[in-house]
């Protein structure tokens, strides 16, 4: 029987041996707490459910800036999601924990492989002691070699099964972070589109005051020049329309600097935008009605709600794998090979070798160092779970904050406009009276600046109603619905990555919709 043969059995019952651990291994339980969602505290009904312009009913909420029923806005949003940059970032930083969790995987399998080539002149001192008598050793000689070395800890106690757990919960953290990314931009989108509206009207407004005021200076020259009143007339008449002309500039200047925000948020240069709002104009009017949900969908919609959940999962995971370094780390090694003096033996049976085995460590000495890594992942996840219970308490007050500011603005603007309606006929009075001589033009001054005021309060009372609506919808957590079924990065990005590395398959939808099976047992690796 040749060696080749004798070392081929004893490699089959090797094969077997391990086989047998590597199935007993699987069947091992993983150290560590096993994660459970905690408890907590949620709102089971809304402070405002009795106000007949609220509706308190399970409601979709993927695409709520359709309900200002604005082509401009639907547009603007759109042209957002396509090309934001952050929000890019946030996608490809789905890509990089996807890899990562990829890594975690590869840990599962042999940590150390690798195969080996070499060859080497020798040539040996014969001064050196133990050296055999010249004619019993040849002092220079080649040495040839191949061989394939392994080395593997055996997840025994389920360390590196905790590591793929640990990597689960970060990928579905970017996802988590990706959608609450995506929800802040829509609203950020919406109320600077709003802010934009509010503006124009209000610019708009103010060019209308001065062209009263002019009409009201004119008047006063005509009654200065015929000596019926004196130049203080003429004087605050100008001093009350250089002051409202003084408004213009200042809300120029808002205007652009509310355009160039709006570009940044379309992913473009500013100065770029103006051509996109062309369509419709004014402040966007609410509907008469507004759903919004019940409480308890908050916890499955809300974004950050969920990805402060899957930071607790992942950290739960920590823990088990700081705790398997408390007991013995079971490993495999081995090598096989060939060796030889010469290239032409060198894959003759003969020169076959190998060995292997397995090995034991056990940090026992570790003077608590161990004991204490498992206890900062401890305390790290209790700090994550009272962040999750706050998370959860600060989602149900933005939304009653939002909800209750967008229903007294409303109530605001409705006594606003009544406001405004009465200056404007103040207005008129004041005027026929000053020109019939009948009152001081102190009166027609005050009357105008009232007007000024209470129209701009008016308007962007109005912008504060929608602003606030906005606010409620973002703080249900709607809007992120928009991606299912679409990639987290552009085609063209992918194409750029695929070019530079190979990513396997891990830029495909199947792998970034859903995340990877929990590894209770076994899983593949990523190649």
């Amino acid at each position: 029987m040749s060696c080749m043969h004798k070392l081929g059995g004893k490699l089959s019952r090797c094969s077997l041996g391990l086989t047998a651990i590597v199935l007993l291994v699987s069947g091992c339980a993983m150290v560590g707490p096993d994660y459970k969602q905690p408890e907590v505290e949620e709102p089971k009904e809304w402070i405002e459910k009795e106000e007949p312009r609220i509706k308190s009913e399970p409601e979709d909420f993927g695409k709520w800036w359709t309900a200002l029923n604005d082509p401009v806005l639907d547009r603007l949003i759109e042209i957002a999601y396509e090309q934001n940059l952050p929000l890019r970032i946030a996608g490809i930083r789905i890509l990089e924990a996807r890899a990562r969790l990829g890594i975690a995987k590869g840990t599962l399998f042999p940590q150390t492989q690798q195969a080996v080539g070499s060859y080497a002149r020798v040539g040996a001192s014969e001064n050196t002691a133990n050296i055999p008598p010249p004619g019993f050793f040849d002092s220079s000689y080649s040495d040839y070699q191949v061989s394939f070395d392994a080395a593997w800890e055996l997840d025994f106690w389920g360390r590196f099964r905790r590591a793929v757990q640990s990597g689960i919960g970060n990928f579905e953290v970017s996802i988590a972070d990706y959608d609450n990314t995506l929800v802040t931009l829509t609203a950020e989108v919406a109320r600077t589109y709003v802010v934009i509206r509010t503006l124009e009207e209000r610019l708009a407004i103010a060019r209308e005051n001065v062209k009263i005021q002019e009409r009201s200076q004119r008047i006063a020259q005509v009654r200065f020049k015929g000596g019926d009143v004196s130049e203080l007339d003429v004087s605050q008449a100008t001093a009350l329309l250089k002051e409202t002309e003084a408004l213009i500039p200042r809300l120029k200047s808002d205007l652009r600097q509310a355009y160039n925000g709006l570009s940044i948020l379309l992913g473009i240069l500013p100065g770029e935008s103006g051509g996109l709002l062309v369509g419709t104009k004014g402040i966007p009017t609410v509907p008469a009605e507004v759903a919004v949900g019940i409480p308890a969908e908050l916890l499955r919609r809300r974004p950050d709600i969920r990805g402060a959940e899957r930071s607790m999962a992942a950290q739960s995971a920590r823990i088990g794998f700081a705790k398997a370094d408390l007991y013995p780390h079971f490993s495999l090694f081995g090598s096989i090979g060939f060796a030889a003096e010469s290239s032409s033996d060198l894959f003759d049976s003969n020169s076959l070798q190998a060995f292997g085995g397995p090995a034991v460590s056990w940090d026992i000495f570790n003077y608590g160092r161990i004991k204490n890594r498992v206890r900062v992942q401890d305390a790290v996840f209790q700090g994550l779970v009272v962040n999750y219970q706050n998370t959860v308490l600060k989602a149900a007050q933005e939304v009653e904050d939002s909800m209750v500011a967008f229903l007294r603005t409303q109530e605001e603007a409705g006594l606003l406009a009544e406001s405004v309606k009465a200056y404007k006929r103040s207005v008129d009075l004041s005027m026929l009276q000053y020109r019939e001589g009948l009152t001081d033009y102190q009166r027609v001054l005050d009357t105008q600046r009232f007007l000024t005021l209470a129209q701009e309060g008016q308007i962007s009372t109005q912008g504060s109603v929608v602003i606030n609506l906005i606010a409620m919808y973002k703080a249900l957590g709607g809007g992120w619905e928009t991606r299912i079924g679409k990639d987290f990065v552009p085609e063209d990005i992918i194409r750029q990555m695929e070019e530079r590395t190979d990513w396997g398959n891990l830029l495909t939808a199947e792998e970034l919709e859903e995340p990877p099976e929990d590894p209770k047992l076994w899983q593949g690796p990523d190649w």
